[in-house]
């Protein structure tokens, strides 16, 4: 079987918890509804795409217990192919999202086994049979090395990378900035937004961009919540608005705005413009519902939102 995506990393259970407010700190909140889902920056770009009509798989590692069943029957059932998650002894990994009634989050995330996953050489050559890779910050260090290691050297298909999270969210778990460095030029797509890029570059967006073009990075895009998103590619810079919607759940919103660059960028080759229009209503969509995929939209649902 052949893919147009296959996503490496996170896939886990969101555990979501609805509150009366988002605490400060010594400050308190009440619970007014909780809820189990599926989630996981990797599963979650793979569910984006597979709504829009992709073909996808997934490159995992859960544990051996009721999550990592969980986590599995829902990747199979969305029809994403999940024959590399596989099991491993320790605890499922997982994510405590708290959620205030306008719709803004806090993500808190634990568990042993996504950090845990290791990619094999049959894994690599599963990887070879998509037309695009992506992973983010969230998979191991180790697993984003041996990806860029392969796309460096020609032997993996493009590959996208989301800078999901600040370097202090990272340690320990994720990608590191040494490996960063490295990887910047080898990219075919980078995706970030403010907070990471403020904690691994430490200047604002715009700043940012250039400073990712002088190091190499060929095409991305630098997100800015309601303020849109910066694309860059070799034509330059394109400023993309945010839709004004009413927001239900910002959670999962960079993960479909994600599928959608990968979606018309990467596999669709529109314009930076194009691409990055149709990414900014795939975001949008999905705020309107709650949970991460709540809202994820069929390109059917995007074409007749624009």
């Amino acid at each position: 079987m052949a893919f147009d995506a296959v996503t490496v990393g996170s896939a886990l259970v969101d555990h979501v918890y609805s509150l009366s407010n988002l605490p400060e700190p010594d400050g308190g909140a009440f619970v007014r509804d909780e809820s189990r889902s599926a989630g996981g920056v990797a599963a979650n770009v793979a569910t984006a795409l597979t709504r829009l009509g992709r073909e996808t798989g997934v490159v995992a590692r859960v544990g051996d217990d009721e999550d990592g069943s969980f986590v599995e029957t829902d990747l199979e059932n969305r029809g994403i192919d999940a024959t590399r998650v596989r099991r491993g002894d320790e605890d499922s990994s997982y994510c405590l999202i708290l959620r205030d009634p306008d719709g803004e989050r806090m993500i808190i995330a634990g568990g042993d086994a996504v950090p845990a996953l290791r990619l094999t050489d049959a894994d690599l050559e599963y990887l070879r049979r998509a037309r695009v890779v992506f992973t983010s910050a969230y998979a191991p260090d180790e697993a984003v090395s041996r990806l860029v290691s392969a796309r460096r050297n020609d032997d993996l298909p493009p590959l996208a990378f989301d800078l999901a999270g600040p370097l202090s969210e990272l340690d320990g778990r994720g990608v590191t900035r040494e490996t960063l460095d490295e990887a910047l030029s080898v990219f075919d797509l980078l995706v970030t937004s403010e907070v990471p890029v403020r904690s691994y570059l430490g200047v604002a967006p715009r700043e940012a961009v250039e400073e990712f073009r002088a190091r190499g990075v060929e095409r991305g895009a630098v997100t800015r919540g309601r303020d849109g998103a910066l694309l860059f590619d070799d034509s330059g810079v394109t400023e993309i608005p945010a839709f004004d919607v009413p927001v239900a759940d910002t959670t999962g919103a960079g993960d479909a705005h994600t599928a959608g660059l990968i979606h018309r960028w990467l596999l669709g080759e529109r314009s930076a413009e194009e691409a990055g229009e149709f990414a900014a209503a795939v975001a949008a969509l999905n705020c309107g519902a709650e949970g991460a995929r709540g809202g994820f939209p069929t390109e059917e649902d995007v074409l007749d939102f624009l």
